[in-house]
């Protein structure tokens, strides 16, 4: 009897002891149900063999021997990672679409006495329910945006904020990117699919009858982009712009971004990216700075000469902030904007609200 998939719109909570998700390690690294733990049947090799036999030989070859591979994984796996299950382990397994390869395991271990069931649809009902959610639907939360100029702190704050108790979407951190030329973070950016299954989960977290601050931010995150639906509710959504001197914000990104700047070969080539609009001469000025280890007076230059500039024609068609906070950088400004921005979130949303249609 196959499972069916909840309704996403809510945290995802199965009956299950165990998801156990096998697809090929491939399949799986790309993205998978939440939760779930890789028990390949197929590994990334042995599916493209069965693949190329289906389509050139035969489809009953194919399965002869695709059976013959299961039935060797699937041993692997009882007397490895299963080998300590006891009698009443309730295991939810899936595939690709529910067919041969999880009916294959799930029946073996339902042979062995275990209570095994399948996922409905495989992955792709679950796939199908993530692109319902992102594309198909409008989002039925408020969102508030954190706006402002490169180093205004915004990702910062937006943390801040949560630790105080409000409802933030953090896309940057989702989509593992700092969103800018200076973005890239150890492990890369997930896949398009892997970051909606992240996005999915966190909005199903969220409370529809309170506001939501996400960082303002353009359609893409590094590589990827944002879904329509966010995207559409983030288009609509007020903003609170935040407000700092170049000189402040210059000092807060040469500490923010030191990670990078303890590579200056990495940082050198990130660099060299922007030759194509800012030229070679301006490009090796600010490589030079990097190898003098002028940080700050290389974060002054980015902010003044690219940041600002390219930024400001896109803000000017945002139209004007429902609330703009001046702030500082340090430790105690920081603090301070955050307990300001708390109930400044809920005004501005509530505002939004009570304007006529």
């Amino acid at each position: 009897m196959a499972y069916d998939l909840p309704d996403l719109s809510t945290p995802l909570t199965l009956p299950f002891d165990s998801v156990i998700d096998v697809r090929s390690p491939a399949e799986f690294a790309e993205d998978h149900v939440p939760g779930a733990i890789s028990l390949p049947v197929l590994s990334n090799e042995e599916r493209a063999e069965v693949g190329t036999i289906y389509k050139q030989v035969s489809p009953f070859k194919a399965r002869k021997v695709g059976a013959a591979l299961v039935a060797r994984n699937a041993a692997r796996h009882i007397e490895g990672p299963l080998a300590d299950k006891d009698g009443g382990w309730k295991p939810l397994v899936y595939c690709w679409r529910g067919g041969q390869r999880s009916n294959s395991f799930a029946s073996i271990l339902a042979q062995i006495g275990w209570r095994s069931d399948v996922l409905k649809g495989g992955y792709r009902s679950y796939r199908r329910a993530v692109v319902e959610h992102l594309y198909d639907q409008s989002l039925p939360h408020r969102l508030v945006l954190i706006d402002g100029d490169t180093g205004t702190a915004k990702t910062e704050l937006l943390h801040m904020v949560a630790a105080r108790g409000g409802q933030v979407l953090d896309l940057e951190g989702l989509a593992n990117h700092r969103g800018s030329v200076l973005g890239p973070r150890p492990g890369g950016q997930p896949s398009q699919k892997m970051l909606e299954t992240r996005l999915t989960q966190a909005i199903a977290a969220l409370d529809p009858a309170r506001p939501v601050l996400v960082e303002a931010e353009s359609s893409k995150v590094g590589d990827l982009l944002v879904p329509p639906a966010i995207w559409a509710a983030m288009k609509d959504a007020p903003r609170i712009r935040m407000q700092a001197s170049v000189e402040d914000r210059a000092r807060y990104l040469a500490r923010t971004y030191a990670d990078i700047s303890q590579n200056a070969e990495e940082l050198k080539q990130i660099l060299g990216l922007l030759v194509r609009l800012q030229g070679h001469k301006r490009v090796s000025e600010w490589q030079a700075m990097v190898d003098a280890g002028e940080f700050e007076a290389l974060a002054l230059d980015l902010v003044t000469q690219h940041y600002d500039t390219r930024y400001a024609k896109a803000r000017s068609t945002a139209g004007t902030p429902a609330a703009q906070l001046d702030i500082t950088l340090d430790r105690d400004g920081l603090e301070r904007a955050a307990d300001a921005l708390v109930p400044l979130v809920g005004q501005v949303s509530e505002e939004r609200v009570s304007e006529p249609i």
